[in-house]
């Protein structure tokens, strides 16, 4: 990923609405859900989710599928994980991790 997508994503998701919005598509899976289902679910005006969700597309945090009269949201899984491995990339500058970031580092040849 590069610096100017990962500025793109992480401002799409520094807002609180937005956040929750994407962090209830990644826990709901790569079904995703309707647009009237996750104003219901967060409580979010119809008019403001809207321009939620086209913020996280634009930013490639979403993708939406058309499915008859409503639109299907679903996390962009592949997005998501480039900008983890963006922000964790040089994690510890390439020396062995400790327990601090473990979850940015691979094992080394050996360890499991």
């Amino acid at each position: 990923m590069e610096t100017k997508n990962a500025l793109t994503a992480l401002a799409a998701l520094a807002q609180e609405s937005r956040l929750a919005v994407f962090r209830l598509l990644v826990q709901v899976g790569p079904d995703g859900l309707a647009a009237s289902k996750i104003a219901e679910l967060l409580d979010i005006a119809p008019s403001s989710l809207s321009f939620h969700l086209k913020e996280l597309a634009y930013a490639g945090m979403v993708n939406a599928t058309p499915a008859g009269r409503s639109i299907i949201y679903a996390a962009n899984f592949a997005t998501m994980n480039a900008l983890l491995g963006f922000l964790t990339e040089n994690c510890c500058g390439g020396a062995r991790c400790d327990t601090a970031c473990a979850p940015a580092c691979k094992p080394t040849k050996g360890e499991n």
